[in-house]
């Protein structure tokens, strides 16, 4: 193997791992890797273990192997075999990485999740075990699915000015008070892009009365899935959130700082320490995913390298992506007082962090190099 394709494993203090969560699509390159020769023992491990999870706290087999093999897809039934399926080949791949590539993921210099991802994170950050994690999870699942049936999701974005989330939040208490379902936002992906969940029609209706606040350069484009609420209020219906905080609890290990540290999309920080994390994952689950900071605090901790963990991850790298693009496009049209982007990113350095304004971190965006891992294994596998 080069060691151009080796170079960022040798420096993982500037590395990032960044964890996906779940979606409609939640296979990616699974059966490759399972199918793999040297690889695929490791994972058929994983999932066969959270297969053995998912049915101890639900009742119900739930044959992973066979599902990856068979490359069947999700549905909201199938909803608690995803939370163990997408969990089962995070923990894989992270584990595939350290015994084939030797790479201490302890020593990365951040970690990070999306929805389900921010409890792979902390699994693999040596704060529980599978089985701590999954109990929770799985045990309210199908109340999660449930809700989830009359749920529909609308992303809210601007082609101008950042949206004016007081205007949204506004808008969405007077969907709520007239009672005819609950709306809510789940996740803030940029300044100009929100994700919203609704149940009933109340993202039509959102989408009807919301330019009596917002301007006409912000526009709504409904999603055609069916989505579990996940950090929303409308979790409340069922009590999902007061119940899993009693089973979060009673989880046994949660004693210790996650190695490396965890910025919270629950929170806008990196906030775990040795004795919240209970605590935290109890504001996971009905609090809105704060992607954008995520994105912000990265770029201004100096990382080069993210590396994006989990079956086809897809909202983590999309962003980042946007993000790129949008700088270089506004360096290439001079839109940034000239500065070119050898200038940039020859000028940077670590010890700035503190110094420079979150707009000149974002100048780094085309600079952070993005591996997708079960790629990466996958076209680096050892002889």
């Amino acid at each position: 193997m080069s060691e151009t394709a080796l170079a960022w494993t040798q420096q993982l203090d500037s590395v990032v791992f960044a964890f996906r969560g779940y979606n409609v699509t939640n296979l990616g390159l699974s059966d490759r890797l399972l199918e793999h020769p040297l690889y695929g023992p490791v994972v058929e491990h994983h999932l066969r273990h959270a297969a053995r999870i998912h049915q101890q706290v639900t009742g119900r087999r739930a044959d992973l192997v066979g599902r990856v093999r068979r490359r069947r897809g999700s549905t909201l039934r199938s909803f608690s075999q995803d939370i163990a399926l997408i969990l089962a080949m995070e923990l894989a791949q992270i584990h595939l990485l350290q015994e084939m590539f030797a790479v201490d993921y302890s020593r990365a210099s951040l970690a990070l999740g999306y929805s389900l991802g921010e409890v792979s994170a902390l699994v693999c950050g040596g704060v529980y075990e599978l089985e701590d994690a999954l109990v929770p999870l799985l045990s309210l699942a199908e109340d999660c699915a449930a809700l989830g049936r009359t749920t529909r999701m609308g992303i809210v974005f601007s082609r101008g000015e950042q949206l004016d989330m007081d205007a949204i939040e506004e808008l969405l208490v007077q969907i709520n008070q007239e009672g005819r379902g609950l709306i809510g936002i789940s996740s803030i992906l940029s300044p100009n892009t929100v994700l919203l969940l609704g149940q009933g029609r109340t993202v039509d209706r959102f989408a009807r009365i919301m330019h009596t606040r917002l301007p006409k350069q912000v526009h709504l484009r409904k999603n055609p899935h069916r989505w579990p609420p996940l950090h929303t209020p409308l979790l409340w219906a069922r009590n999902v959130p007061n119940r899993a905080g009693v089973l979060m609890l009673q989880m046994p290990h949660g004693l210790a700082e996650p190695r490396p540290p965890i910025f919270s999309l629950a929170t806008g920080g990196v906030d775990y320490n040795r004795h919240n994390s209970r605590y935290l994952m109890y504001r996971w689950i009905d609090h809105p995913q704060r992607l954008w900071d995520a994105v912000v605090h990265v770029l201004q901790s100096g990382a080069t390298t993210v590396v994006h963990v989990g079956p086809e991850p897809n909202i983590i790298p999309a962003t980042f992506r946007r993000l790129s693009d949008n700088v270089q496009f506004q360096l290439q049209q001079g839109g940034l007082r000239g500065l070119g982007l050898r200038a940039v990113g020859s000028l940077w350095r670590p010890w700035l962090a503190n110094w420079v304004s979150q707009k000149a971190a974002l100048l780094r965006a085309p600079y952070v190099e993005h591996i997708i891992l079960e790629q990466w294994l996958l076209e680096h596998a050892p002889a």
